[in-house]
């Protein structure tokens, strides 16, 4: 089969069988137009003529090319579209081979997770201090994120009957419809009392009835892209010259926590994390913060 069936043929399975969006297809043809024009300047015109050896080479060039070299992150994702271009050409019989089958991606660097000291977390906090109404609803988010490391869109979907405070415990739904409890300390529980007595109610009078945690000042439920505006908003207050996201919460959550001596299964229970792989990456982090804190102090480190 030459290569332009083979790719017509793959490009119109992922679109119809598998239902793939628009913006999935569209980078699957980029990746698979690209990989077929470098087997075609080499003249290679028939997918048989695919070698183990030219799959290797096509994501070495990939990497050294002299023009726009791709990341690593970019390098497993073009192989993993070539990869699934020739496992469907075995199963459809129009190979008797799959040469990708035991070719690994690059290996991916970690990537540790950006958290805030004590201290810039206290001040970020500090910045949200304030008798206004917003002010107010603004204190209990992001208490709230850092007490309970919650995703952004955990906090925002969550719904008053979510919060039990006489038992300091509150519900969270994460990824996959996954629920877990979490509990709350006391700034976030006194942050969230002040907004559940004085302002939650003066805002939800204003909107249509909902059972959302966190309303805007019209009654609506606050959106993901109002919480990032106002942890921004509190950034500036605060004087913090660093780059600030939600996940900035769930990430101090999680250092502080370890750097405290918790342990590493209960912060994973804590995440909603499926595996305690992905929770471990967070002892990178205070194992760096340790290193850094002995070079600079200990007098016969450096």
């Amino acid at each position: 089969m030459n290569l332009q069936q083979a790719r017509d043929n793959y490009l119109r399975y992922v679109q119809i069988e598998r239902g793939l969006s628009v913006n999935t297809v569209a980078a699957y043809t980029r990746d698979i137009d690209a990989y077929l024009l470098w087997l075609i300047e080499r003249d290679i015109t028939e997918a048989q003529q695919i070698t183990l050896q030219l799959v290797s080479e096509y994501v070495q060039w990939l990497a050294t090319r002299t023009e726009s070299p791709l990341t690593a992150s970019s390098q497993s994702r073009t192989l993993s579209s070539i990869k699934g271009l020739h496992k469907f050409l075995v199963e459809e019989g129009l190979l008797e081979h799959n040469v990708t089958a035991d070719l690994n991606p690059p290996k991916l660097p970690k990537r540790l997770p950006k958290a805030i000291s004590v201290e810039q977390m206290s001040a970020l906090l500090a910045a949200t201090d304030g008798e206004e109404e917003i002010r107010v609803r603004d204190k209990a988010l992001l208490e709230l994120l850092y007490a309970t490391g919650a995703r952004i869109s955990e906090a925002v979907n969550l719904n008053v009957d979510d919060v039990t405070m006489n038992e300091g415990m509150i519900r969270l739904r994460g990824k996959g419809g996954k629920q877990r409890i979490v509990p709350v300390g006391s700034y976030a529980q006194a942050a969230l009392d002040a907004y559940l007595v004085r302002v939650r109610p003066v805002f939800s009078i204003k909107g249509k009835s909902t059972p959302a945690l966190f309303l805007g000042p019209r009654g609506a439920r606050v959106s993901r892209q109002m919480a990032w505006l106002i942890i921004r908003e509190a950034g500036e207050r605060a004087q913090l010259d660093i780059e600030l996201s939600p996940h900035t919460f769930r990430h101090s959550f999680a250092t502080h926590l370890l750097a405290g001596g918790a342990d590493v299964r209960v912060v994973q229970e804590l995440l909603g994390h499926a595996s305690v792989s992905t929770t471990q990456i967070y002892t990178l982090v205070t194992a760096d913060t340790l290193r850094e804190t002995y070079i600079t102090a200990h007098p016969r480190a450096r």
